[in-house]
């Protein structure tokens, strides 16, 4: 019998596992969650629509256990407020998701109020999220879901190409940080992936037939980009994951 012991590097389980996932109602989030609860994690899902977390908790809890709870995370004090609501559900956290986000036009297109949110949201939220997983974590793991609309760097993407942009910057300087104390950092660049997001321009009909041709990921496959980087030994960290279309055209 040939011996294969050594063909594949050390995984790590995701058994026993604790996990916060922003943005985990709906799209590349929910289907984050449903997957690490799937593979025996319990997750916290954090939203703002109570229909979309009643209907996400029922799909992660007939594959696994999971918790979550509302809050506006483009306001400062809420993000400290679902950390402590997610530690105190899962008795502790050693794994945190960074997904919520909308989408943003270009700077002259929008106006001050809503550059602020989409800034607060988008960005500002990331890095309180990861400043206070910073403090709470001794072993365990950041990942952001960040954009390749960083490379789209056309007159209508200006504010969101540069909050996509910024994170991949972040993302780099945090893992040198975090890693000397046991955090790994990794950051996942979804190409376009059909989710509540692409509304109106891209209907729910339209994002089906897309992905039946390839043009268009389906938010499981950055569940399992996720699930990968979350898998490596303790030693290795897959600093940045583009996922994108086959066929998709252009950034």
């Amino acid at each position: 019998m040939t011996e294969t012991s050594d063909a594949h590097s050390a995984q790590t389980t995701l058994a026993g596992r604790r996990a916060i996932v922003t943005g985990g109602t709906t799209g590349i989030g929910r289907a984050v969650a449903v997957l690490l609860a799937a593979e025996g994690a319990k997750v916290y899902l954090v939203g703002t629509d109570q229909a979309h977390l009643d209907d996400a908790l029922a799909r992660v809890r007939e594959v696994g256990a999971g918790e979550g709870g509302l809050f506006d995370l483009s306001r400062p004090e809420q993000v400290g407020a679902a950390v402590d609501a997610a530690s105190a559900a899962l008795g502790g956290y050693d794994v945190v998701v960074a997904n919520a986000a909308e989408a943003a036009s270009g700077v002259t297109e929008m106006d001050e109020a809503e550059l602020l949110h989409a800034i607060a949201l988008n960005f500002t939220h990331y890095l309180l999220l990861t400043q206070r997983a910073a403090r709470d974590l001794r072993e365990g793991d950041v990942v952001m879901i960040g954009s390749t609309s960083a490379y789209v760097l056309g007159p209508h993407s200006t504010v969101y190409a540069g909050i996509k942009s910024g994170l991949q910057g972040f993302s780099i300087a945090l893992r040198r940080e975090l890693g000397p104390r046991g955090v790994r950092v990794a950051l996942v660049e979804p190409g376009l992936t059909g989710s509540d997001m692409q509304l109106p321009d891209i209907p729910p009909e339209k994002q089906r037939a897309m992905i039946g041709e390839e043009k268009m990921l389906r938010a499981e496959d950055i569940a399992v980009g996720v699930h990968y980087l979350l898998t490596q030994p303790r030693r290795a960290v897959i600093q940045r994951l583009t996922i994108s279309p086959r066929v998709q055209d252009g950034d």
